[in-house]
Parts: structure tokens; C-alpha cells; sequence
């Protein structure tokens, strides 16, 4: 789409060469970087990820199926709204219930009914007029939130914090992008910064298997700063293009853990004072309004600076996504439909519009 092109530097785009040096005279006093650090180095196999995966041809198609609960829920609704009534206050009232429940927020609602009753009023319209309305008010949200996860010159390793809580599917979001940039020649490092959990870890060995990419770990219960630490350090010191590093699935209602992500930041800065360049934060797209408290904390405790929303698999109540970019603007990189790589993909305004008007 044409809001996601910028230069070849988009969400899986070109990565440049130069970067800030590493400062080793700086020492990381609130990590412990002196605990055995795990390097998995994977098989080398280079043709296993020498070709770009393409995405599949049916991806709108899959789209909109994962969307397919809000979609059919505002399709039928307005349907029944508007099959044998004149478009009057009342009709706007139901109109305004239907999308709310939907979880599109006051903002969009409001933006959605005003252009539907103007001019309209105690006239006749189509719930295909008013579908049509609708996708154009929610691409109209959604397009300045539209941007793609943009790698910098400056950055040398281009360092990529993952938030969010458990079950969002964030280990998994880092296994697709690090997919997608080895595919495209990158050096990308994982680094296995959810210390809490083994299945955390296990799984981010596994990606780095399946990826070529060399994996930083430490045991159960070890100090995540120290290792976010020395995962910099060695990708500095290889020369990588990209750094991923996961994190552990911080509640925001948990205050020792949203201070730890603090902590993972403070170290960071003491090898590259600019990193972590994103802090991207996941969310499950089946969470509904729970989603915007998660946004919100995350955005004022771990400085987020873009989104991802995962699991649009039918199940999803995807028009939190809508509601979420009208109050916070922040970026949306991309969603996820499936467990594949190429199920994330760029995030597309138009698309995801006309996706949750049934288009």
C-alpha cells in the first residue's frame, strides 16, 4: 500500500550500513554482565533463508476472515438497522450502541454517525451506504497511524525492544521478523530477555534454529538487564545489523516487573545511549478493551513507540485496534492472522477498513 512505501525502508525493508561504536569503557554496574551467557550459534544454512518469503496471495482474504466476528457483527447489525427504517435520531442511537459494542471507541463513533447523518436525515439509506461510510471513516483513522517499522543508518545494531504481556504472541512476532530481515541478508541477534519463563527461552532457541540467527541466553532466573546488556554488547561487537531482544510478559499491574523493563532500558543506554531504537509493543487482538489499558502503561513506563497486533483469527475483536489508534496515535507496524511467518505482515489502513466493514 502506498502509505507503508517508503524507500525500500519499511517494516522488512533495506537496513544501512554505520551505526554509533560501542562505548566499552562503560560498564553496565546495575546488570550483571559478568553471569554465564549461553551464545547458541545455529548450523549454518544459508539458503534456508537466502530467499525472501513472499507473502501469500489470499492475505486480504485471511484478513478479513480474522476479522470476521467484529465484521459480521457490524454487517448484520446494520442490516437490521437500516432494512426498513428512515435514518431519524433513534436510528443513529442504535447505530451508535452497534458500533461501541464493536470496540471502535467514542471518538470513531462519533466521527462514523455524524457522517452518516448528515444531510441524511428522514431519508432512506442502504446498509450499504452506511458500510461504505463506515470503511472510509475507519481508513481515515487509520492511515496517519499506518507506518512501517523504519531502520535507521544511524543504528549499528538497529536495536528492537518487544514488550507486552504473556500470551500475546511476542516470541513469536520476534521468530517472524527475524524470518523476514534473514531473509532479506540481514544479521539479526536474538536475545532471550524473558528470563522468567523456560518455555520463553526454548522457543526463541527454536527461532533461532529455523532463522540462522545466534541466540543470547541465560538460565531460568537470571538477571535480564545483565543479559539485555551483553546481548548489546556482542551485537556491537559482531558487527550485527539487527538486535531482538524479547522480554518477560510484564503485567502492567505489576510494579517490580514494569521496573525491571525500566531497568533493561537504563542498561541498554550505557553501551548505545540512543538504544532501544523501537520499543515495540504486542497485543492480542482477541483482548478487546483491555488492550488501551495495555497501551497506556506500557507507553508510559517502556516509552513504546510502535504496535503489533497478533491473532486476528477469527475470534478477534479487532475494532480495539481502531479505538486504540483515535486516542494513542501511535504507530501500527503490523498485524498477525496465524503462527507462519508471512501470517505478519505490513500494516495496511485501507485493508484493515474495509476488512471490518465486510468489504
Amino acid at each position: 500500500m502506498s502509505e507503508q512505501k517508503d524507500k525500500g525502508k519499511g517494516l522488512f525493508g533495506r537496513f544501512f550500513k554505520g551505526g554509533s561504536q560501542p562505548q566499552p569503557e562503560e560498564v553496565a554496574t546495575e546488570a550483571q554482565p559478568e553471569a554465564k551467557v549461553e551464545v547458541l550459534l545455529p548450523d549454518e544454512n544459508p539458503k534456508a533463508v537466502a530467499e525472501p518469503i513472499p507473502a501469500k496471495a489470499n492475505w486480504f482474504q485471511r484478513l478479513k476472515s480474522g476479522l470476521g466476528k467484529t465484521s459480521s457483527k457490524l454487517t448484520t447489525g446494520i442490516t437490521d438497522l437500516f432494512s426498513k427504517r428512515k435514518l431519524d435520531a433513534e436510528t443513529i442511537d442504535d447505530l451508535e450502541d452497534l458500533l461501541i459494542q464493536s470496540d471502535l471507541g467514542l471518538e470513531t463513533t462519533s466521527r462514523i454517525t455524524a457522517a452518516i447523518g448528515k444531510g441524511r436525515f428522514e431519508k432512506g439509506i442502504s446498509g450499504d451506504e452506511v458500510r461504505d461510510v463506515l470503511a472510509t471513516e475507519v481508513e481515515r483513522v487509520l492511515t496517519p497511524v499506518a507506518k512501517p517499522l523504519v531502520i535507521k543508518a544511524s543504528h549499528k545494531p538497529h536495536v528492537i525492544m518487544m514488550v507486552g504481556v504473556n500470551g500475546t504472541g511476542k516470541t513469536t512476532t520476534i521468530g517472524k521478523l527475524a524470518t523476514k530481515f534473514r531473509s532479506e541478508g540481514k544479521s539479526v541477534l536474538l536475545a532471550a530477555g524473558d528470563t522468567f519463563r523456560a518455555a520463553a527461552i526454548d522457543q526463541l532457541k527454536v527461532w533461532g534454529e529455523r532463522t540462522g540467527c545466534p541466540v543470547i541466553a541465560r538460565d531460568v532466573g537470571g538477571d535480564s538487564a545483565g543479559l539485555a546488556f551483553d546481548a548489546l554488547k556482542q551485537a556491537q561487537a559482531s558487527g550485527a545489523d539487527v538486535l531482538l531482544l524479547d522480554t518477560a510478559g510484564r503485567l502492567q499491574n505489576k510494579q517490580v516487573l514494569m521496573e525491571e523493563l525500566e531497568k533493561v532500558t537504563r542498561v541498554l543506554k550505557k553501551l548505545d545511549p540512543s538504544a532501544p531504537h523501537d520499543v515495540v509493543l504486542v497485543l492480542d487482538a482477541t483482548t478487546g478493551q483491555n488492550a488501551l489499558q495495555q497501551v497506556e502503561v506500557f507507553r508510559d513506563r517502556a516509552g513504546v513507540t510502535g504496535l503489533v497486533m497478533t491473532k486476528l483469527d477469527g475470534t478477534a475483536r479487532g475494532g480495539i485496534l481502531v479505538a486504540i489508534a483515535a486516542k494513542f496515535g501511535l504507530p501500527v507496524h503490523a498485524v498477525g492472522v496465524g503462527e507462519s511467518a508471512d501470517d505478519l505482515q505490513p500494516f495496511s489502513a485501507a485493508e484493515f477498513a474495509h476488512a471490518i466493514a465486510g468489504k
